[in-house]
């Protein structure tokens, strides 16, 4: 009954984003950014296999099946010379449920101030940053369900006194089964107030996601992951990823993945290891993905398990 009634809660946003498309109608675009090297890898098809801190991002409801805390620092070389950076911090406290502290950040190089001119540069200097601040907290509803939730700080700085700020919610519920490690994730991201400069204001890129995953092959040393997710943006048409992953030995870790409906990106692929040292469990994860007419965008990812 719980999970029914999940089902019908998350399914009703996308009734009503489903109604129109509004492309460029929406800011802060680089919350729209996967933050994760697994993540990207797999198409972006992880809001049900999500791991570890990770969860803070892709599905907050993820959290408690992480019983140790878990530390996630990821870099993505963007387009330009942009960099984007993400860092997190999940904890779980048992009974009481789990919580997670996430940062992005996308930042641009220090660039000169030109004008017609002056084309060669004023002499001032100035840099374009947006960030995001967010609190995850997460539990169990039952052996099988979780719900989680995440609120964020977000600011975006353009030049001087050109800046603005938002709030916003994600709210997200996962179930797992035992068939073949089954789960089915859903969430509602970037739900808040608008961003505002000077006299205009734009929504956030709001969504509704969903997806699932199982593992098609289990055998005694390895293991092959089948993920796939859709996505209704609030700006634009719905869009889908799937992916598969290679896992062998819990250590080494072949991934590759493929976007659908998206005007740019296609194809993806990465890798990934996983060592333990005196019972700190350490890994390193690395994805390409093609954005066809951009080039390629290459993410690297550590992350620690204490």
């Amino acid at each position: 009954m719980i999970l029914k009634s999940l089902i019908l809660f998350f399914m009703f946003p996308i009734f009503l984003l489903s109604q129109y498309e509004r492309p460029g109608s929406a800011d802060a675009q680089f919350l729209k950014i996967g933050i994760s090297p697994r993540g990207s890898a797999l198409g972006d098809a992880l809001i049900s296999t999500v791991q570890g801190a990770e969860a803070t991002y892709y599905n907050s409801a993820a959290l408690p099946l992480q019983k140790r805390t878990d530390i996630v620092l990821n870099h993505t070389q963007w387009f330009a010379g942009i960099k984007h950076e993400f860092a997190s911090v999940a904890m779980n406290f048992d009974d009481y449920g789990s919580l997670g502290i996430s940062f992005t950040g996308l930042y641009t190089d220090e660039m000169k101030v030109t004008t017609p001119l002056q084309p060669e540069g004023t002499g001032e200097t100035f840099y374009s940053a947006n960030y995001r601040i967010g609190l995850s907290y997460a539990r169990n509803l039952t052996d099988r369900v979780t719900i989680g939730t995440t609120i964020s700080y977000i600011t975006m700085s353009l030049y001087k006194d050109f800046s603005a700020n938002a709030v916003s919610v994600d709210i997200a519920t996962l179930y797992v089964s035992d068939f073949h490690g089954f789960r089915f994730g859903m969430q509602i991201a970037n739900f808040g107030s608008n961003i505002q400069y000077v006299n205009e204001s734009f929504p956030l890129p709001t969504n509704f996601t969903f997806g699932m995953g199982i593992n098609a092959l289990e055998l005694e040393n390895q293991t092959v992951l089948l993920s796939f997710s859709a996505m209704k943006p609030n700006e634009g048409a719905p869009q889908a990823g799937m992916g598969v992953e290679w896992d062998f030995q819990n250590m080494l870790f072949l991934r590759g993945g493929y976007r659908i409906n998206h005007t740019v990106a296609n194809y993806s692929f990465g890798a990934g290891i996983k060592v333990d040292v005196v019972g700190y469990l350490f890994r390193f994860d690395y994805s390409f993905s093609n954005f066809i007419l951009l080039n390629a965008v290459h993410r690297f990812g550590l992350g620690i398990t204490l």
